[in-house]
């Protein structure tokens, strides 16, 4: 025999079986794995200096070879067992936005390399970047009205 229960009951019983997030753990993990993707880049960009290379040379490699890791790391299947520990400290740094990329890509792949790949590549990281554009637009713009 069915008993109906009221929403309020439902909720009561949906809140108790929810499983309780470790917030504590989530952010000593994305605190932690955000300061090791960081301190990789800070290893780049030191050695790209100890070679001589200047500021604006050395922001390049470190930003390049950051986003290659993230898509290697992505394509080995790595970088996805990182996010799952890690949350917002793997998805944050220059390497979350490669892994935007890279898993869409793959995941489309067997739909061609047009319709499949192409189509889809940007499927997470389009919103990101033309909210990234619009607002700096805007930011600029008011900047430059008011004569700063």
């Amino acid at each position: 025999m069915k008993t109906k229960m009221s929403s309020k009951q439902y909720e009561q019983y949906i809140k108790n079986k929810m499983p309780k997030p470790a917030y504590l753990k989530n952010c000593v993990a994305a605190f932690i794995v955000g300061g090791l993707i960081c301190d990789v880049a800070q290893l780049i960009s030191n050695t790209a200096k100890s070679y001589g290379y200047n500021q604006e040379a050395v922001s390049s490699i470190t930003a390049a070879s950051m986003v290659f890791l993230g898509a290697f790391l992505t394509g080995l299947g790595i970088y996805d067992r990182i996010g799952k520990f890690a949350g917002a400290g793997s998805i944050v740094p220059i390497t979350g936005f490669a892994n935007s990329i890279v898993s869409p890509a793959m995941e489309f792949k067997r739909e061609g390399f047009v319709f499949g790949v192409g189509a889809k590549m940007f499927i997470l990281a389009g919103p990101v970047l033309v909210y990234g554009v619009s607002v700096s637009i805007l930011i600029g713009t008011i900047y430059y009205i008011l004569g700063k």
